[in-house]
C-alpha cells in the first residue's frame, strides 16, 4: 500500500505524547521499497531525525543517518544534499555531539566522493571547515578552506565560494589574524555582489563587517552593520537575530551611549528577543551608566554563560571594564598627594592586589606621575612635570635650516 506524505505528518502529530510509537511508524515508512513512496519516506527520514535530535538520542541518530545512503541514492542530487545538510546540522541540537558530527560529516564526505557527488561534498566539506572552528581546530579548517578555495574559484561558483570566504574571515578572527579576516571578508563581499545573495548570507556578511569595525574599534559603523544584520537576521525569523541586537547594545555602551541601550531594548523590534541575553546588556549599560565596578562585576558574575561565553562581548567588555577602573581610580586619588593603597582598594570595593597591579600598570601608562611605595604600601602622586619646549624648537630650527640648504643647492645647480 502506498504511503502518502498525509500520513507522515499524523505521526509527526502523535510524536509529543508517544515519542516511542511515533519513531517505529517512521522506521516502517522508511522500510517500505516502492518507487511512488519516495517523497513520504523523505519526509519520514527528516521527520524521524528531528525527533531523535529532540530526545537527544545521539545513537539513534547516528545510526538513522548511516542507514539513510541507500534511500539518498533514490533521491534527486539536489534534494539528496539538501536532507544530508539538515541530518548533520541536527546533531548540533544534541549537547556533546560535536565529535560525531565531525565523524559523520567525513564520513558522507568520502560517500560523496565515491558517489561523484561534487556539489554536495563540496556542501559538506564547507560544514566540516564549521565544525573545526566550532571545536577550535583552526589550523584544519584553514587548511580545507585553502583547498576548498582554489577548487571554487575553478569551478567559478560563486554562490559556495562567498560560503567559503566569509567562512574563512571567522577563522582568521578567532586566531586574531585581522588584516586576513578583513582581506577574506573583502573577498567575499565582491562575490556577493556578482551573484545574487540571500538575505540570511546579506545578514551574515553584515555581522562580520560588524565584529571587524568593532576590533577597530569604531563602533559607529559596526553599529550600522549590526543594524543591518538584524533587519536581515529578523526578516527571516533566524535565531541569530538575538546575537546581532546583542552586538548592536554592546556598540552603544562602548560609544557611551547607555540611554541609547534602554530605548533600543524598549523598541518594537527587540521586544520579541526580550530574554536572559538582553537582560544581561541591560544590566551592564545600568553598571556603566552608573559608572560602578561593584554593579559591572555582579552583572558579569550574574550573566556569566550570556557574556564571558561569548568571545566577542567578552573582549570588549573586559576593555570596558577596564576603562571604568581606571576613570574610577582616577577620580579616587585626585584630591591626595600620597595615599594608602588598601583605602584607595576600600573605596573603589576591589582587593588590594587588584588596585595595586593597575595602578602600577597607570604609572607605566604615563595617565598619571607617580610611584608606588611598596615598603609603606602606598601611593604617592606627583604634579604633572612641566614640558620644556626647547628641545622641540631646537629640532624645528635644523629641520628649516635644512629646508634652506637644500634650496640653495637647487638653486646653484639651476645657476651652474
Amino acid at each position: 500500500m502506498t504511503v502518502s506524505i498525509e500520513h507522515v505528518k499524523q505521526i509527526s502529530d502523535i510524536a509529543a505524547k508517544t515519542p516511542a510509537k511515533a519513531v517505529d511508524a517512521y522506521k516502517t515508512v522508511l522500510s517500505k521499497t516502492d518507487a511512488s513512496d519516495l517523497p513520504a519516506r523523505e519526509l519520514a527520514l527528516v521527520k524521524l531525525g528531528e525527533l531523535f535530535a529532540a530526545q537527544k538520542d545521539l545513537a539513534g541518530l547516528t545510526a538513522l543517518v548511516q542507514s539513510s545512503r541507500q534511500l539518498l541514492l533514490d533521491i534527486g542530487k539536489a534534494k539528496a544534499a539538501k536532507i544530508v545538510k539538515t541530518l548533520i546540522d541536527l546533531f548540533s541540537i544534541i549537547p556533546g555531539a560535536l565529535d560525531t558530527q565531525v565523524k559523520i560529516c567525513k564520513e558522507f564526505i568520502e560517500w560523496a566522493v565515491a558517489e561523484k557527488r561534487i556539489y554536495l561534498k563540496q556542501s559538506l566539506e564547507t560544514r566540516l571547515a564549521a565544525l573545526y572552528l566550532d571545536n577550535k581546530m583552526y589550523a584544519d579548517s584553514l587548511s580545507l578552506l585553502a583547498s576548498l578555495n582554489k577548487e571554487l574559484k575553478r569551478l567559478d561558483d560563486k554562490s559556495v565560494l562567498m560560503e567559503v570566504q566569509l567562512l574563512e574571515s571567522r577563522v582568521h578572527h578567532a586566531t586574531r589574524n585581522l588584516p586576513k579576516a578583513r582581506a577574506a571578508l573583502t573577498s567575499a563581499r565582491t562575490s556577493a555582489n556578482s551573484i545574487y545573495c540571500p538575505p540570511l548570507m546579506q545578514a551574515m556578511l553584515d555581522q562580520q563587517s560588524g565584529i571587524l569595525h568593532a576590533e577597530e574599534k569604531d563602533y559607529k559603523t559596526a553599529y550600522s552593520y549590526f543594524y543591518e544584520a538584524l533587519e536581515g537576521f529578523s526578516n527571516q525569523d533566524d535565531s541569530r537575530a538575538v546575537l546581532a541586537l546583542k552586538y548592536l547594545l554592546l556598540c552603544k555602551i562602548m560609544l557611551n551611549l547607555p540611554d541609547d541601550v534602554f530605548s533600543i531594548i524598549n523598541s518594537k523590534m527587540a521586544q520579541k528577543y526580550a530574554g536572559a541575553d538582553i537582560e544581561a546588556m541591560k544590566a551592564v549599560a545600568t553598571a556603566h551608566q552608573n559608572r560602578s565596578l561593584l554593579e559591572f562585576e555582579q552583572s558579569m558574575n550574574k550573566f556569566k554563560n550570556e557574556l564571558r561565553n561569548d568571545p566577542i562581548i567578552n573582549a570588549h567588555l573586559d576593555e570596558l571594564y577596564d576603562s571604568l577602573l581606571q576613570q574610577n581610580l582616577l577620580r579616587v586619588i585626585e584630591p591626595f598627594s600620597r595615599v594608602e593603597i588598601a583605602h584607595v582598594a576600600q573605596l573603589v570595593k576591589l582587593s588590594t592586589q587588584q588596585v595595586e597591579m593597575k595602578l602600577s600598570q597607570m604609572i607605566l601608562d604615563k595617565v598619571f606621575h607617580g610611584i608606588l611605595d611598596q615598603g609603606a604600601g602606598c601611593l604617592v602622586i606627583f604634579d604633572d612635570p612641566e614640558v620644556d619646549k626647547t628641545y622641540e624648537a631646537a629640532l624645528e630650527t635644523i629641520k628649516q635650516m635644512g629646508n634652506v640648504v637644500e634650496s640653495l643647492y637647487e638653486k646653484a645647480a639651476v645657476l651652474n
